[in-house]
């Protein structure tokens, strides 16, 4: 479901404790009663992180704030999947690391 551009939603952002680069972002005021027990499992004992507010405007986690919004609303939480490098993206980064160092 789709919000307004007015409406905000605080949130709050938990780390995985087993895998790095997982987060989890759901609503406050249901902190992490909403979350499926197999999700928290998965993640190990999640660890809060910070707590600020969504706009739908504003990029949060990759994405827009809108879709991290949608997502609180429709399955109670947002998760934040770690960042898959495959050897191509790895060398860019590289690369692109030496020429930072340059600059």
């Amino acid at each position: 479901m789709k919000k307004d551009m007015n409406s905000k939603l605080l949130c709050s952002v938990y780390r995985s404790a087993s895998r790095e680069g997982m987060y989890l972002y759901v609503k406050t005021s249901d902190e992490l009663s909403k979350v499926p027990d197999a999700l928290i499992s998965l993640l190990g004992q999640p660890e809060l992180v910070m707590k600020f507010l969504v706009v739908p405007e504003k990029s949060v986690a990759r994405v827009t704030g809108q879709a991290v919004m949608d997502a609180i609303e429709e399955k109670g939480f947002y998760l934040q999947m770690p960042l898959v490098e495959d050897d191509d993206m790895a060398d860019i980064a590289q690369k692109n690391s030496k020429l930072n160092k340059l600059a």
